[in-house]
């Protein structure tokens, strides 16, 4: 298969599993009520256990630690993890002990809670705050991160005859604004319903890797398939010349 041949299938992959997110996040939210708090924050409360578990998953999870912790593991050992699992104990916490206190007072949002315990100007100054800090500090390292394995799979750049600067810039944008269609057009319910495809289709992807890379591996020493991967990687000296 040629370079050509194999861009163009994962791109047409890409835009179809995009396409699909897309639609199905559309046909779950178009009779929903987003004109309350209680329909743009909380879905109705219709949403089952397991598409909560997923958005609340899929939201920790992203680019920053798709690729951000990845590539810090890689770099230096596997102590980031350490981070990732002492979150459990926070997760856990949060929805056994404050999230049903939580939702007992009424509160939809943590500005709605700032206002219920501490007023109107509390509120305004937390809201400001988390406003400002995700602007500059949060979303540009995510969206950053996503431009860059754009980039590096798609050849953006390549592709339109750009700086990879340019090809970089251009996809945060992007990435921003479609994000943003997601969040502001469709509600929690979008955004948790597109989470939990997208979470299936990283485990699906997540179960592969290993078999694709023994397979890859297999042919760089001069094997053929998954099994041959297999056995270099516990006896090397099995396939001696690498070609």
């Amino acid at each position: 298969m040629s370079f050509f041949s194999s861009m163009a299938w994962i791109i047409i992959t890409f835009l179809f599993f995009t396409a699909m997110v897309a639609v199905i996040a559309s046909l779950k939210t178009k009779e929903d009520n987003l004109d309350t708090a209680e329909g743009y924050f909380l879905a109705s409360r219709s949403l089952p256990g397991v598409v909560i578990a997923g958005s609340l998953l899929l939201t920790n999870l992203s680019a920053e630690q798709l690729v951000g912790l990845n590539g810090q593991s890689w770099a230096t050992n596997m102590s980031p993890i350490g981070w990732e699992v002492g979150s459990i104990f926070t997760l856990l916490i949060l929805a056994f002990y404050f999230l049903p206190r939580y939702l007992k007072m009424g509160t939809t949002t943590i500005p709605a809670l700032m206002e219920e315990r501490f007023g109107k100007t509390t509120k305004l100054i937390f809201s400001s705050i988390i406003v400002v800090m995700y602007s500059i500090l949060n979303l540009p390292v995510i969206l950053y991160s996503g431009a860059v394995v754009f980039e590096r799979i798609f050849d953006i750049s390549g592709l339109i005859g750009c700086s990879k600067f340019a090809a970089v810039a251009g996809l945060c944008v992007v990435i921003g604004i479609v994000g943003g269609c997601y969040a502001i057009f469709g509600g929690l319910k979008a955004v948790a319903v597109s989470d939990t495809i997208n979470g299936i289709g990283l485990l699906i992807a997540g179960v592969l890797i290993p078999f694709i890379a023994l397979s890859v591996l297999a042919k760089e020493v001069g094997g053929h398939g998954i099994i041959d991967g297999w056995t270099y990687s516990f006896h090397p000296g099995a396939y001696p010349e690498r070609r």
